[in-house]
């Protein structure tokens, strides 16, 4: 439960999604409440007149909550903008998968009077915490540290306070926190940790010499990657996103920062049990559309009417229907 009053409620889209119903739900129970609604300037074409535009910094210093609409990437763009003054965020799935995002667009308008009432729970999740030299970011995913080239590999030294600990050969290397440990990490072998667990994950993908198991350690400790001299300076990306080369003259160093952000739980039993499904669903040897046809004809006509009745894309795919 929130400690103070939700006001002020900031919403972000991802750029594709066709998200203007969830957009009007909002609106509407924004009227209904007396709550503002506002949004960058970036989602600006997506969310349409019925939401006030402000600059990102008035965004990240001025909400009470916020609102994603789209998939997990958007969901970590949206706590990476509240990582100084983490607030609740809600997250409304029009990707995938999901593992983040928690509701469907046609639970939003439920989950919102919840939201103001304050019945929900808060998940609090961790980030990486970067700098090199005078450039610092964060990471509520991942960091991966991998070839700038197609076909380059990396090398890298990694010190843990300040201790030669190891180095890597490898195509990549992630610094994976627990709540992207079920992304890459997990697609290279890396381990599936808790949120709530405060540690953070070292995978190396592909290893051709020095370390290539997962190495998980705890917050406190600092990790420190330096780039081999002579070698093609790596290129680091973060949550996904190119940030900058590594070069060996200016070491990276990486920490877990605990609870960075909080994220709206309406149902955290609900939720775990259809990520475990969705996590088994992704080692299986076919793809969603081919799992759909092993199902008998009937099962798949109940399927489409309750994709219609709920409002969901009528494309197959890891969603609500195929796991309730």
């Amino acid at each position: 439960m929130p400690d103070s009053e939700i006001t002020r409620v900031g919403v972000v889209a991802h750029p594709r999604k066709p998200v203007r119903d969830s957009v009007e739900v909002l609106v509407s129970h924004a009227a209904r409440h007396g709550v503002e609604l506002v949004a960058r300037e970036t989602d600006a074409a997506q969310v349409g007149a019925g939401v006030a535009v402000v600059s990102d910094a008035a965004f990240a210093a001025g909400v009470d909550a916020i609102v994603s609409l789209g998939g997990d990437g958007t969901m970590l763009g949206a706590l990476r903008l509240a990582v100084d003054r983490p607030v609740p965020v809600l997250g409304v799935n029009y990707g995938n998968v999901g593992f983040l995002v928690e509701i469907t667009p046609a639970e939003l308008a439920g989950a919102l009077d919840r939201l103001q009432a304050g019945d929900f729970e808060v998940e609090p999740h961790s980030c990486v915490a970067l700098a090199a030299g005078d450039a610092a970011v964060v990471a509520f995913n991942d960091v991966v540290v991998g070839g700038a080239e197609p076909g380059a590999t990396v090398e890298v030294d990694l010190l843990v306070d300040g201790t030669q600990f190891g180095y890597y050969r490898c195509d990549a290397l992630i610094l994976s926190t627990p709540t992207g440990s079920t992304a890459y990490n997990y697609a290279a072998g890396g381990p599936v940790i808790s949120p709530a667990a405060e540690v953070l994950a070292v995978t190396p993908v592909a290893s051709m010499s020095g370390v290539s198991r997962s190495i998980v350690l705890p917050a406190r400790d600092v990790v420190t990657l330096r780039g081999v001299a002579g070698s093609a300076p790596p290129m680091l990306r973060v949550d996904g996103n190119a940030w900058r080369p590594l070069e060996p003259a200016t070491p990276l160093t990486a920490t877990l920062r605990p609870d960075a952000a909080q994220v709206v739980r309406l149902d955290p039993g609900r939720h775990a049990q259809r990520s475990r499904v969705k996590l088994s669903l992704l080692d299986l040897p076919l793809r969603p559309e081919q799992m759909a046809e092993l199902l008998p004809a009937e099962v798949r006509e109940d399927l489409a009417r309750l994709r219609k009745r709920r409002q969901l894309p009528a494309e197959p795919g890891f969603r609500d229907p195929l796991i309730d």
